[in-house]
């Protein structure tokens, strides 16, 4: 079979990237377009399995040469390496990064380029509902940004933020927010379940109320805290749990959290970034 020369190439074959990818064949781009560095043999397979017709390879190689956008999906400790090693082939692309906490400085730097978007997407783009918050660097036309934002949108939603900084704010609410809903789903799972409800039936209750007061505030133009206010009697039973939650502040420590995870975003950026 006879190569074709990528115009799009993945660095790292992940779950991230399999998102990307997927939403994008989904949307009609040939699979021969796209290349992936995967060192994992395993991986590789799984990829040719799942999207016939990629372009894998083991190692970096003059084949990259081609792309006009190079994603980065690797984790954030081998990013250095990995940079270094392509960055021959594919200085001259669009850099678009979805690894986490890794600066477009450090990026800049190894790859020697300043053509650079840092995204951070989340976990519900498998399912392309994503929530995607972007930034791009000065040396980022506005093609540039168009591309990024296509590529990015094929999974689900894109927010672009003017500040860098603001991607480590992104970062606690979006990128770790999912498991913050896994957490709450498995606490009104195990009430359930305590209250004498099949485990299961308590975890279906759970999901599709949150599906449903998700897709209701989406939906609606009015603002959580009128939402909330209209469940909500006095002296009913939301009130009773609400009231409980404002006693035990649940409110003021959730955003504790999130403060916390901001700061280990901010923090990881300096550990990882050479």
């Amino acid at each position: 079979m006879a190569h074709t020369h990528p115009s799009l190439v993945f660095v790292g074959g992940g779950n991230m990237a399999s998102a990307i990818v997927g939403g994008l064949l989904r949307q009609g781009r040939a699979a021969s377009d796209i290349g992936v560095l995967e060192p994992w043999a395993e991986q590789r397979e799984r990829l040719a399995s799942q999207f016939p017709g990629l372009q894998l390879w083991a190692e970096s190689q003059p084949a990259m040469a081609s792309a006009q956008t190079v994603v980065w999906a690797v984790k954030p400790q081998v990013m250095q390496e990995a940079a270094t090693a392509c960055a021959p082939y594919v200085r001259h692309a669009l850099q678009l990064s979805v690894a986490a906490g890794i600066t477009t400085a450090s990026l800049g730097a190894w790859l020697g380029t300043d053509r650079l978007v840092r995204a951070m997407p989340n976990t519900p783009a498998l399912v392309g509902l994503g929530t995607t918050g972007l930034f791009a660097t000065a040396g980022a036309d506005d093609a540039d940004r168009t591309t990024a934002d296509g590529l990015l949108r094929s999974t689900g939603d894109v927010v672009w933020v003017q500040q860098e900084a603001d991607l480590d704010a992104v970062t606690a609410l979006s990128g770790s927010g999912p498991a913050y809903v896994f957490y709450f789903l498995e606490a009104m799972r195990d009430a359930g379940a305590a209250m004498g409800l099949a485990p299961d039936t308590a975890l279906r209750l759970a999901v599709g109320t949150f599906v449903g007061a998700a897709t209701l505030a989406q939906r609606s133009d009015d603002p959580p805290q009128v939402l909330r206010e209209r469940v909500t009697s006095k002296g009913g039973t939301t009130y009773a749990a609400l009231t409980t939650m404002d006693r035990l502040q649940v409110s003021a420590h959730f955003q504790q959290a999130l403060e916390a995870a901001r700061a280990r975003a901010a923090e990881l950026g300096r550990e990882f970034g050479g």
